[in-house]
This record gives structure tokens, sequence and C-alpha cells, in this order.
């Protein structure tokens, strides 16, 4: 049996370890290219696989193009300050109290470039909360300290927990994915509007793909929604974001994106009911499926 750390209590992880087995069929998935995950000593974002990250990317790097200038330029008014208008410098100092055009300056110009961030943000926030139509629906619960993971549309239920060093070589993982790779992943289709339903049972915890542009608190007793579409298959890794408790560095999340084929054949292993599941719709998406094949 499989613990997240050794002090999970033995009847929650052998509930949730039963609770895992029938998803840990995803061996049978192709070999994936691991692509969201954090670089050793970086500190820049990760590479955006989503249209939600691509803004997040470029608001990011419009307000760093704001906050530099404005840094140095308040940084040598300090220093011009205190270099000419110090005691021995200027001993006679000026009893002047209002300057009206450079207080018209220092009032309008933030305001403006308030107006410019707000011009580019809140359509980004609100691509990011209005949830379009769903292709894929997923609850996620959060646990002291694991992931439960449920397919409403299909009746498949998992548990999600960290591996330990000794085991990431029997799930084809590497040394450096050490608190990153799980025993079981969320296996999505690449291309698809995924709708996660986040939740907690317990304390506060905080569902995210930095990758995906995504993060959203699990609060207990309340259902929250984000959602995503990745745009490349492969394996992408996430961590709990929101403390909650002793063993919250050891509550990583791992997403596989899949061809849709893969992901159909992926259901049917775990059993999946197909009956009450409304069909994968055939229309237009902005990421084209097949070039990814």
């Amino acid at each position: 049996m499989r613990h997240a750390n050794t002090l999970l209590r033995p009847a929650i992880a052998a509930v949730a370890a039963l609770a895992a087995m029938p998803a840990l069929a995803d061996d049978l998935l192709p070999e994936l290219p691991v692509r969201g995950a954090p670089a050793p000593g970086g500190t820049a974002l990760q590479t955006p696989y989503s249209a939600l990250a691509r803004e997040v990317v470029f608001l990011d790097t419009m307000m760093l193009w704001i906050i530099v200038p404005i840094t140095l330029f308040v940084t040598a008014l300090l220093g011009w300050v205190i270099f000419f208008y110090n005691r021995k410098a200027n001993p006679e100092p000026a009893r002047f109290t209002h300057n009206t055009p450079l207080e018209i300056t220092w009032t309008v110009v933030p305001a403006l470039i308030l107006v410019l961030i707000g011009i580019f943000t809140f359509p980004a926030l609100r691509h990011q909360q209005v949830m379009p139509e769903a292709d894929v629906t997923i609850k996620t619960t959060g646990y002291q300290w694991y992931w439960g993971y449920e397919y409403v549309d299909h009746g498949i239920e998992f548990s999600q927990f960290m591996l330990q060093r000794d085991e990431l070589e029997d799930y084809g993982y590497a040394q450096e994915h050490y608190l990153l790779a799980t025993d079981t992943a969320m296996v999505v289709p690449v291309g698809r509007n995924i709708v996660v339903q986040v939740t907690a049972a317990d304390v506060l915890h905080a569902w995210t793909i930095p990758a995906f542009g995504v993060k959203q608190d699990a609060v207990p007793g309340r259902l929250a929604e984000l959602w995503f579409n990745a745009e490349e298959e492969g394996i992408y890794f996430g961590q709990c974001s929101e403390l909650c408790g002793i063993n919250h560095a050891y509550m990583p999340i791992t997403v596989k994106v899949v061809s849709e084929e893969e992901y159909i054949a992926w259901l049917e292993r775990q059993g999946a009911d197909f009956a009450a599941a409304p069909p994968l719709p055939d229309r237009d998406w902005p990421f084209d499926v097949a070039a990814s094949d």
C-alpha cells in the first residue's frame, strides 16, 4: 500500500488506495514527453501550453515592462533628492507647498497606466472565469494530503498519491520528477475543453497546473470550477498551492494529455459508463487535434 507520507492515517490511506486501483491501467498509454514541469533554479514562468497560460505570460511580461521603468525612475528620483537636497548641499530649503502641474501629472499618468493594465487584464480574467461548454468534466477533491478524482460522466473514481524516490522508475519517471510525479494521473484529450470542479474534504487546498495557466482554491463545502484546453500531448505537473498542513509540499498533481483515441481507450480500460455520457462533440476547435497526432 502506498502512503503519501508517514503521517497519513492508515485507514484513510487504505480506502484511497482501493479507490485508486482501477486507474492504474494507464500504463498502457503511449510514452509521453514531460512538457509542464519546473526547471531547476528557474525563475521564469513555465512554457505555456494553453490559451489561458499564454495570456498569463503576456500579462506578466507587460507588467514587467511597466514596473521596471517605474522602479528605475523612482530610484533615480530618490538618489537625486538625497544627493542634491541633503542638509549639507541645500542648507536653505524651499518653502513652497504646491505645484499644480506636477500634482496633475502624478495623478493622471498613474491613472492612465492602470487603465492600460485593465484593458488587457479584464478580458484575460473573463476568459478564465467564464466556463465554456465542457467536453470533459472532472471533479477533484483535495485531502490531507492527496487528490481524489471523479469523471462525473463516466463513473470513474480514483486517488492520486505522490511517488516515493524508489517508485519513480517503476512508473517511468526520472529522479528529477521526485515531489512532482504521482501514481495515477488525470488523463484528458488534447484540444478539448476540460472543466475541473474543485473542492476539498478537510482544509483549504489549491489545484494548480502552471503550464495551463490555471489555479483554483479548493474550499470545503464549496464547488468551484476552472477550465483549460491543452494544446499538446504530454505530461504536466502541478502542486497544491494553498498551505494545507504539515505535508503540504507532498501533494503534487499529474495530468496526462493524450490523443482523443487514446483517451477513449483509457476510459474503456477503466470500465467507463458510456451510456449516460454525452459523446465528444464534432466541431471546430482553436487547436487542430489532427496536427498533433
